[in-house]
C-alpha cells in the first residue's frame, strides 16, 4: 500500500472514531465507558466496556453511502423479531435516550449511522480445526434451519421490510450493489473468459431453481466464520448487517466464504445439512442447487475483495482469485451443458 493510500486509509477510519464518540453521546448510561475498535471491513465496529461495570457493548457505525437508514431499521426489526420469537443467539439491539435505535452521525458530507447492540461471549470457529469445524456446522445447520422456518413461516410479513435483495441481478448483473467481479484482483483476460462462462451456468442454473416461497426469502446473507461465536455447545449469529432476501441456501454457502476450495469443504456441507434436516425439508432440487450457489458466493466475494480497501481485501484478495480457477473449471466440467 501506498503512504497516499495509507494516509487515505486513515482519514477513513479517523471519521469512524469521530462518528462513534457522537454516537456514544446518545446514551447517557454510557458515559463512564471507553471505545475501542473491534473491527473495520464493511462497517466500524467498537467495543464500550467500563471498569466500573461487567456489562458491554457493541456499537456498530455503518459504512456511508451503503444502507438508508430504513434499511437497518428492517435489519433491527427482524432481529427483534428472531430475539423474541425463537431461541437463536442473536445481539440484541438497544435503543437510544429518545427510544430509537437508528442515531445519524453527520462528518462533512457523510452520513454515519450507528446502533447499539447487546455483547455475545464466544469465540470464531476455527478454519483449521476440521473436526471442531463439522460438529460446528453440523449444529450451524440446525440453527439457519430455525431462522428458515420463522422466515417462511412470515414471509409476507417480512416481505414488506426494506432490505437488500441478493439474486443473480445484485451479486453478477449490470449493476451489482458490490461491484463487478471483472473488477477483482488479478484479474486477467483468461480468468475473465473463464468465469464468464461459469457466470453463464449460474445463471441458467437459478432461473431453472427459481425464486418460491420454500426457497427465497429473508436470510443472514454473510454467515463467514468471522460472523459466528462458539461458547460451548452454542453457537452464535452475529452481524446482520448484510441480511436480505436471497435464497435460503445461501446461507450455507456464505459460511464457507473463503474456505470453499478447502478440502474439507463436502464434510462441512454433510454437517450443515444434517443438523438442517433436522428443522427443515430439503428437496432433491435444494441439493443440487448448492454448488451454484458457492460459486455464486466466491464471485459475490470477489467484486467485494476487488472494490474494497482493508486488511481482509488486501491480505486475501490476490490468492483468492487464483484460487477460483481450479474451482471454477471443476463446476464447468459437471455442470456446463447440463440442463436443471
Amino acid at each position: 500500500m501506498s503512504d497516499k493510500d495509507l494516509g487515505l486509509l486513515e482519514n477513513v477510519i479517523e471519521n469512524f472514531h469521530t462518528a462513534a464518540k457522537l454516537a456514544k453521546k446518545n446514551y447517557r448510561n454510557l458515559d463512564n465507558y471507553s471505545l475501542k475498535l473491534l473491527n473495520y471491513s464493511e462497517n466500524a465496529t467498537y467495543l464500550l466496556s467500563s471498569t466500573e461495570a461487567d456489562e458491554k457493548f457493541i456499537l456498530r457505525i455503518n459504512r456511508p453511502n451503503y444502507h438508508t437508514k430504513e434499511e437497518i431499521e428492517g435489519e433491527i426489526r427482524w432481529i427483534i423479531d428472531l430475539h423474541k420469537y425463537s431461541s437463536i443467539d442473536v445481539p440484541q439491539p438497544l435503543p437510544g435516550d429518545t427510544g430509537v435505535f437508528v442515531y445519524e452521525q453527520v462528518i462533512g458530507d457523510l452520513t454515519y449511522y450507528s446502533t447499539l447492540f447487546t455483547f455475545l461471549e464466544g469465540v470464531a470457529p476455527d478454519e483449521n480445526n476440521e473436526e471442531k469445524l463439522a460438529s460446528q456446522f453440523e449444529l450451524l445447520g440446525e440453527v439457519t434451519a430455525k431462522v428458515h422456518v420463522e422466515a417462511v413461516k412470515k414471509h409476507d410479513e417480512f416481505s414488506k421490510v426494506k432490505r437488500l435483495t441478493w439474486d443473480f441481478d445484485t451479486i453478477l448483473g449490470e449493476a451489482p450493489k458490490w461491484g463487478k467481479w471483472q473488477n477483482g484482483q488479478l484479474m486477467n483476460p483468461e480468468r475473465i473468459a473463464l468465469l464468464e462462462k461459469v457466470v453463464k451456468v449460474i445463471k441458467e442454473k437459478l432461473e431453472y431453481y427459481g425464486k418460491s416461497k420454500n426457497r427465497f426469502g429473508l436470510i443472514h446473507a454473510d454467515l463467514r466464520l468471522a460472523n459466528l461465536l462458539v461458547e460451548g455447545d452454542k453457537i452464535k449469529i452475529i452481524d446482520f448487517d448484510d441480511c436480505g432476501f436471497g435464497w435460503y441456501l445461501q446461507d450455507l454457502s456464505s459460511a464457507l466464504s473463503f474456505i470453499e476450495d478447502k478440502p474439507y469443504v463436502d464434510y462441512l456441507i454433510a454437517a450443515y445439512l444434517k443438523g438442517y434436516r433436522r428443522h427443515r425439508e430439503l428437496s432433491k432440487e435444494d441439493i443440487e442447487i448448492i454448488p451454484t450457489l458457492v460459486l455464486l458466493r466466491r464471485l459475490q466475494l470477489i467484486s467485494w475483495l476487488g472494490s474494497r480497501d482493508n486488511d481482509t481485501t488486501r491480505s486475501i484478495g490476490p490468492d483468492y482469485s487464483v484460487g477460483t480457477d481450479a474451482l471454477a473449471k471443476g463446476y464447468l466440467d459437471k455442470y456446463e451443458g447440463v440442463r436443471g
